[in-house]
């Protein structure tokens, strides 16, 4: 924020660029139902986790698009894994994205979990509606001034 309190986005230029990883976790409940067509890769638009980890990988490259003051990166790496878990019934994801740079990649970690649990949300949504995205949080990050970080 500049002293007038208008909004800016920061200046990382005088920033050395340091190896920066960012990792973060998020759940997606479904019923039994769901979870049995997703792990016979049976629901209505196919399957689903390849497709997840696909829109979340090119949401990750995307997100200075649309966070405003997200630094465009040139990533050098992402992934989405996923976890399916009978009981209680539901997909645990883990986004995580790497580059060389100036500044983080916490938010393209955050796009990333948030857009593949979407799309497991609009893959499932025909035999199921009520479909429980939680739990997106920051577990990992390294480099920078800051160093790094582990969730508790």
């Amino acid at each position: 924020m500049t002293e007038d309190g208008s909004v800016t986005m920061v200046d990382v230029g005088a920033k050395a660029p340091t190896q920066r990883t960012a990792i973060v976790r998020s759940v997606v409940e479904v019923n039994e139902n769901t979870l049995d067509l997703l792990k016979r890769r049976a629901l209505p638009k196919g399957d689903v986790l390849t497709t997840a980890k696909i829109a979340g990988i090119m949401a990750a490259k995307r997100t200075a698009d649309l966070i405003p003051m997200c630094h465009p990166l040139a990533i050098s790496y992402a992934d989405v894994r996923f976890a399916v878990v009978d009981a209680p019934p539901s997909i645990e994801l883990e986004a995580e994205v790497r580059t060389t740079g100036q500044t983080g990649v916490e938010m393209e970690a955050m796009v990333a979990a948030q857009v593949a649990g979407l799309t497991i949300y609009d893959m499932c949504k025909a035999v199921q509606k009520d479909i429980v995205l939680r739990d997106c949080r920051l577990v990992f990050k390294s480099g920078g001034k800051s160093g790094t970080f582990r969730a508790g």
